[in-house]
């Protein structure tokens, strides 16, 4: 049953690690564009958090962040609400990856170390200043202030090459290295201690009626339950575990070897219990229930609208660099030799030239700065 279980639940998270990775791969390839692919900023729902603000008050989302990403922060929110953080224990690609790290790392050890208790109970802290930080910044600069020091995002731009990523995201691509250090040898590493969107869920997941219950009458005292937590809940010596840190992973669960002594159920009061793959099987089925609605109903959109001669920009931090020169034409309704001679390209320069490729063009040339001069 456990090897079973194990097997599948890392099954679904290296499938979504691998489908992760292709979209970020594929992005780099196609670009941002309405018929290119998103990028991996649009499939993270920490980016609908940090355009909270833009959106409250200025009614717009930031760069990177579409409806999509939104119906992405809505059902991770209801998943956590019923699963506790079940995103993070069976969907996220990022705790994916931190698991083949952890399982390498256990292969060539032979176990996984623990941290200190106290060392532990502080750098868990850690997520939660960061989610502040983040949230605080992303709404003072409107943007995605994280960005340059997201792991992921820097896992996201592989493709391009180790210089070119050292080149935009030094620092993520340094905790990129720290995290996956950290998880061959501590599991769950970014989860437990620096994940802001882990913090957030793990505030959202105190108010859950889902509980894992142990029966002291039944149980054995075998310990298996707290061995297996990559989060370090001393399950073992709980009656209920009630903990926002939990990922509902069901490892615990699934390892225990007496029938009945440890179970899950969805409600406080209620006896009827459900079996670790049903738990994964009823969240999948939430959260891409939820995403599958929204795409019926016309509200999953992860790519900017395509840009035609009737679209109407009149604010220039609104033009985005994939937009090609003859896109932004069309949008500030000014002619393309206006375009030109305004940004200060040379006539050669291809119409269907994105802005954010000028500088293959002209060597040095900043797509923020040219474009302020549109608004003459």
């Amino acid at each position: 049953m456990k090897r079973t279980f194990s097997k599948i639940r890392l099954s679904i998270l290296g499938g979504f690690l691998l489908f992760a990775t292709y979209e970020a791969v594929m992005h780099q390839l196609r670009g941002g564009t309405s018929d290119g692919t998103p990028s991996i900023h649009a499939f993270c729902a920490f980016g609908a958090l940090e355009s909270l603000f833009s959106l409250f008050t200025a009614g717009t989302l930031i760069q990177k962040i579409y409806s999509g990403t939104f119906v992405l922060l809505i059902v991770t929110v209801i998943t956590a609400l019923l699963f506790r953080r079940g995103f993070c224990g069976w969907i996220c690609p990022f705790g994916g990856l931190q698991e083949l790290m952890g399982r390498l790392g256990k292969k060539v050890l032979g176990k996984q170390l623990k941290m200190p208790v106290k060392a532990d109970g502080i750098l868990r802290y850690l997520k939660y200043v960061i989610l502040g930080l983040t949230l605080v910044m992303a709404w003072i600069t409107a943007s995605i202030w994280m960005s340059p020091y997201d792991p992921w995002a820097a896992y996201g731009h592989l493709g391009e090459g180790l210089q070119a990523v050292w080149a935009e995201f030094a620092a993520g691509l340094i905790i990129l290295v720290v995290t996956l250090a950290g998880s061959f040898f501590y599991d769950r590493f970014f989860c437990k201690y620096l994940c802001p969107l882990g913090g957030f869920l793990s505030l959202v997941a105190k108010i859950s009626p889902f509980k894992i219950k142990r029966d002291s009458q039944v149980c054995t005292d075998c310990g298996l339950c707290t061995k297996a937590c990559p989060v370090n809940i001393q399950v073992a010596a709980l009656e209920t575990v009630t903990s926002g840190e939990c990922l509902n992973c069901q490892k615990c669960t699934a390892a225990c070897p007496t029938e009945g002594a440890l179970t899950s159920s969805l409600s406080f009061r209620s006896k009827r219990t459900m079996k670790p793959l049903t738990v994964g099987a009823l969240l999948l089925l939430l959260y891409f229930g939820g995403i599958g609605l929204a795409k019926v109903t016309g509200n999953y959109q992860l790519l900017p609208a395509p840009v035609t001669a009737e679209t109407v920009i009149t604010d220039t931090e609104s033009l985005r660099g994939y937009m090609t020169l003859q896109d932004i034409s069309f949008a500030m309704k000014i002619s393309p030799d206006e375009v030109y001679r305004r940004m200060g390209i040379p006539g050669d320069v291809p119409a269907d030239t994105a802005a954010k490729d000028l500088g293959e063009y002209i060597p040095g040339f900043d797509f923020h700065s040219a474009r302020d001069s549109l608004a003459e």
